[in-house]
């Protein structure tokens, strides 16, 4: 399902920083975010994204947790410990599927968890549910 021009205008002032360090899943990921509309940044590391949001914070954060330089579980306290940044919210974008891993990734300031693999289309509605509120298909009321 594609989305909506409503939902495409909706999503047109919203930014989302993605923090990915492999080409292929930052490509794909960045392409079905920007499908729907938002404005895509790119970090390829933790310590790059660090960067970033304190120069632009954006209106959510896509986290890899298994980065070079810093890892997405440092960067995210980081993150989270600044007063400017501390109400981003931050969804884990990860393969890290072992038992404890979600709760480790909620500890570390992650406000949500997306295991890979997983879809596209599937991240962009977890984006759109946690932005919007609901399951991202209506504006909230």
């Amino acid at each position: 399902m594609s989305p909506t021009e409503e939902q495409k205008k909706r999503n047109a002032d919203l930014a989302v920083l993605l923090v990915e360090d492999n080409l292929h899943n930052r490509r794909i990921f960045s392409g079905i975010l920007k499908h729907f509309g938002f404005r895509v940044s790119e970090a390829e590391d933790g310590e790059q994204a660090l960067e970033m949001v304190q120069v632009d914070p954006p209106d959510l954060i896509l986290m890899d947790l298994s980065l070079p330089v810093m890892d997405g579980w440092e960067a995210t306290r980081r993150i989270k410990a600044l007063d400017a940044c501390k109400d981003i919210p931050v969804l884990a974008l990860t393969a890290h599927a072992m038992s404890g891993d979600r709760e480790r990734a909620l500890d570390a300031g992650c406000d949500g968890y997306l295991s890979k693999p997983i879809s596209p289309k599937a991240v962009a509605t977890e984006v759109e549910r946690v932005l919007h509120g609901g399951d991202g298909s209506e504006a909230p009321g």
